[in-house]
């Protein structure tokens, strides 16, 4: 790369001005004197800084003066100015500009990413920028609209509504100088990054830029993945990889604690309704399987799949016979490779050339397996093997497959297609994400992602899939450092995560920060229908879990805890005591008989004010329940009966939720601890039992409730 420089302030401005870029006026002068007259004919009071090639932060080092009011305090201005400079500054001038008045500074600025190319941002500007860290970025090319929901993602809000008596800032006038940077970088491709900052809004909400700053050098695209592939997986590939009608498990081992063991146990324990061949030297019964000692002993044109557990030195002639045998693809869950040096390194390019040559799909090598539940097909050298359902998981790591299918098995939310990538030598996560987006077994895809390679090819499969299911995303690590130059404010600010975070929002994906929250919100998707709108009501029958739901729907700042209109305050207070709550969260205040929760959930949730519903509570009466069956008292003392009705009571609350939302189309989702401290409990087993998530806190249904809004406003289902 070559060497960056700073335009300087005066530059940096004549570059941005004809792409729109809203600047105060303002005179370049080489002398006192010019500059003095140049405040004249300005008017005072001006502002009047020191400008150079080499000077960057003017006010941190004090080359700033403002509110300069008349001649003699203008001539004084800049000769303290000149005082100030040092031998590096190099040639200066003068920059004298109209003294701009307004509260509020943004800024707005462009960094080049190594991975993700040209990224815009914009936060709260001035010489607290750093300090208040209120920054989104976006990748350029960037629509208007795109640059709309950029405004609104800036979590300090109240600075850009209406503000200490003055009026909003100009959202299409921010949103057209954030758009125009498109067009300054396609300009201009020598641009390493730029800062306006500040922006000022004016008190009519207009904005002027005073100052700018431009960094140049960078005359390369950013560099793409190393990896070189001329092989492109067809529906075919991916059809055998996870639809296989045969399996062949290399190097099959009757030794328990050897991968060859437990993939070939893994798949007849999980009742792979195919046909199932094992390799093995010594020709062992393996479980019940009679194994051959060469691939040439096996039928051709009958196998779909090869699992690999061999030595990496082996695996070269073994993919060549696969090959022979018709095989389309094969997971290699071989170690040796890149991750060992440099000798693996080779081998794993020399692996990809012969696969690429052969038209074989290989997925890893180095991963820990594939699963696919349509298929009954768990082919992975560890467990779990979870419940069939519609989320499909691809991961950069093998033990995040198994948290997810975990979290499958403990839910009930179940797994469709699962695999994890390995070391991703032929195809990547987005490979497998552009699958996902076809496959019909699949609702939602999950991933868990580590390094971007290719960022390019990464947002465009995350869009191909958002444009037709829902996407979520746990990035682990950092991406490298971006481009940041040294004298950038808005390189300082553009942290890695913040990056991936802009980038995958552009492309409608759901980026969360745990794998709690991954699984939670994948199984929303799953299990949910889009809401049309973020209108929400709690309903609960205990006010403390109700408020501390509401407090996080409030910390979101994505949803709205509707108030509740007359007519559907009237008709709850027909059937709750007249201590309920009379607000949203709508508590019950103890009113809860057989029918009253049931028609409150319907009425609620059949009210056009009310987009979707947060139901707490579930499960409190079986927890009694719990403790009188195990009392040493029942079933006499009237027991076994109020026992009875009090499971039944939360298993009627489950299936009329459930009921609910297919009636009106609307979300409901149930919260409680007992999801995790009790699955058993009548309440959470009964929410299981009805196809539904069950969450354990009203806050993370808060959460995943509004990542299923987003998604809908994504799409265009809602406002």
């Amino acid at each position: 790369m070559a060497q960056s420089t700073t335009l300087s302030e005066a530059a940096s401005k004549e570059l941005l001005s004809p792409f729109g870029v809203p600047f105060a006026q303002e005179r370049v002068c080489s002398t006192v004197e010019s500059a003095v007259e140049a405040a004249k004919e300005i008017g005072f009071p001006v502002v009047i800084k020191l400008s150079g090639d080499n000077i960057a932060h003017k006010t941190e080092r004090g080359l700033v003066r403002l509110n300069v009011a008349n001649a003699e305090n203008a001539k004084q201005a800049c000769q303290d100015l000149l005082s100030r400079t040092v031998d590096g500054d190099g040639v200066v001038s003068f920059l004298v500009a109209e003294m701009v008045k307004g509260d509020r500074e943004l800024i707005v600025g462009v960094i080049n990413d190594p991975q993700f190319g040209y990224m815009v941002a914009l936060g709260i500007g001035g010489v607290f920028a750093e300090a208040i860290d209120d920054v989104v970025l976006r990748p350029l090319p960037l629509t208007e609209n795109q640059a709309l929901q950029m405004i609104d993602d800036v979590h300090h809000q109240s600075i850009l509504g209406p503000f200490r008596g003055t009026r909003p800032v100009n959202r299409r006038q921010l949103a057209n100088v954030l758009a125009n940077m498109s067009d300054v970088v396609a300009a201009h491709p020598e641009i390493e990054s730029l800062d306006i900052n500040p922006l000022i809004a004016r008190n009519d909400g207009s904005l002027v830029a005073v100052d700018a700053l431009v960094g140049i050098g960078r005359v390369q695209d950013h560099p793409k993945d190393a990896k070189v592939s001329t092989f492109v997986p067809t529906p075919k590939h991916f059809d055998a990889l996870f639809n296989p009608r045969a399996i062949v498990v290399i190097g099959a081992s009757s030794h328990p604690g050897k991968f060859g063991f437990v993939s070939l146990h893994n798949a007849l324990a999980n009742q792979f309704a195919g046909g199932i061949y094992a390799t093995n030297l010594q020709r062992e019964n393996i479980l019940g399987v009679q194994t051959v000692s060469d691939l040439s002993e096996l039928p051709v044109g009958e196998i779909d799949l090869a699992f690999f557990c061999t030595p990496a030195s082996s695996n070269e002639a073994l993919l060549k016979q696969c090959a022979q045998l018709g095989i389309s693809s094969a997971f290699i869950a071989s170690a040796g490779y890149r991750e060992s040096g440099d000798a693996g390194e080779k081998a794993e390019t020399s692996l990809l050339a012969l696969a690429n040559s052969l038209g074989m799909l290989i997925a890893g090598p180095n991963g820990q397996g594939v699963v696919s539940t349509p298929a009954s097909l768990c082919l992975q050298i560890v467990a779990p093997y979870p419940p069939r359902g519609g989320i499909s998981v691809a991961s950069q790591s093998g033990n995040f497959v198994s948290s997810f299918l975990n979290y499958s098995r403990q839910s009930g939310v179940g797994i469709a297609r699962a695999i994890s990538a390995g070391n991703a030598t032929q195809i990547s996560v987005e490979d497998f994400l552009d699958f996902f987006a076809s496959d019909v077994e699949t609702k939602v895809a999950l991933t868990y992602i580590e390094n971007v390679g290719n960022g390019d090819a990464l947002l465009q499969s995350m869009k191909n899939i958002t444009a037709v299911k829902p996407l979520v995303v746990l990035k682990g690590g950092a991406t490298a450092a971006g481009s940041k130059a040294a004298q950038s404010h808005t390189g300082a600010m553009a942290s890695n995560d913040r990056v991936f975070l802009g980038s995958t929002r552009s492309t409608g994906a759901i980026k969360v920060s745990s794998v709690e929250e991954a699984f939670d919100t994948a199984a929303t998707f799953a299990t949910q229908p889009l809401p049309h709108g973020k209108r929400v009501a709690v309903l609960t029958t205990v006010g403390g879990w109700g408020v501390v739901t509401a407090d996080a729907i409030a910390r979101e700042g994505v949803l709205d805890l509707v108030d509740l209109s007359d007519d559907l305050m009237a008709q709850l207070s027909t059937l709750l005591p007249p201590r309920w709550s009379r607000n949203n969260p709508i508590d019950c205040a103890g009113g809860e008989t057989r029918d009253t929760v049931t028609e409150i959930m319907d009425i609620v949730a059949g009210h056009e004010t009310v987009d979707a519903v947060i139901f707490l509570g579930i499960g409190i009466q079986s927890n009694q329940a719990k403790m009188m069956r195990s009392g040493g008292f029942f079933p006499d003392h009237g027991l076994e009966r109020i026992v009875s009705y009090h499971e039944k009571q939360d298993e009627r609350y489950a299936m009329t939720a459930r009921e609910v939302s297919n009636k009106y189309g609307k979300p409901i989702l149930i919260a409680t601890e007992l999801a995790v401290a009790d699955p058993q409990n009548a309440g959470p087993k009964a929410v299981r039992n009805s196809g539904a998530y069950c969450y354990p806190t009203g806050a993370r249904a808060a959460t995943s409730l509004a990542h299923l809004y987003e998604y809908a406003k994504y799409r265009g289902f809602a406002q």
